[in-house]
């Protein structure tokens, strides 16, 4: 029996803004994608795209405009397009259920403990604040792994610009969602959206849990 890891956990809850659309079919088992809108704190929205299976979903009961929260993993997969191979990024449904618009619990969650694999990029906004781009794997079963875009602010970013590939790293925080412009030729540009996590505390871990160092967002 597979046992399932704990490194990684997603909660979001949000508006069902899209049909359920088939995605791919494995062991006889369908498996859909739609996309939620996930309120922030600001007032604006995330819209993270979400995969679930038809087992939990055949009942019919959800529908576009409906309010739910779902819980699962934050899951990467190579999707090869006109001859472009992209990173696509999506909750993996472990369970969903219908809420409540007014719960007062945090909307966009997720818990990661993975590894660096690529050198931190720090940078400054043209306003002064600080940004590290971290990739890190979190391991899945079956020998494979996700690789998660990370994005760490302010004093996160700059205990983040030091760690070093191969380092272990649990990570808080939210999916958030980004629409950029892509200029495909001269006459036609395309709207697009990017998924990253932004990060609201980290921690190293080191061999022993007493060296274990934290760091907490301003």
């Amino acid at each position: 029996m597979t046992t399932e890891l704990q490194n990684n956990q997603a909660a979001v809850t949000g508006e069902i803004e899209s049909e359920f659309v088939l995605n791919h079919e494995i062991y006889a088992e369908k498996f859909y994608t739609c996309t939620l809108r996930i309120p922030r704190l600001s007032g604006a929205y995330d819209n993270v795209r979400v995969m679930i299976s038809e087992r939990l979903i055949m009942d019919g009961e959800y529908n576009v405009g409906d309010i739910v929260e779902v819980t699962g993993q934050f899951r990467s997969y190579n999707s090869y397009e006109n001859g472009d191979n992209r990173l696509l990024l999506t909750v993996f449904a472990k369970d969903i259920r219908h809420a409540d618009a007014d719960e007062t619990k945090n909307p966009n969650s997720l818990y990661l403990n993975g590894y660096i694999c690529k050198p931190p990029i720090y940078r400054t906004t043209p306003f002064g604040r600080e940004i590290t781009d971290l990739l890190i794997a979190v391991n899945r079963n079956y020998n494979k792994s996700d690789y998660i875009p990370i994005i760490a602010w302010g004093r996160n970013a700059r205990f983040a610009k030091n760690l070093k590939v191969g380092d272990n790293v649990k990570i808080w925080g939210r999916i958030q969602s980004r629409t950029y412009q892509k200029r495909l030729s001269e006459d036609e540009i395309v709207t697009k959206t990017a998924y990253e996590v932004s990060i609201n505390r980290m921690e190293l871990v080191e061999d022993t849990p007493d060296e274990t160092e934290e760091n907490n967002e301003e």
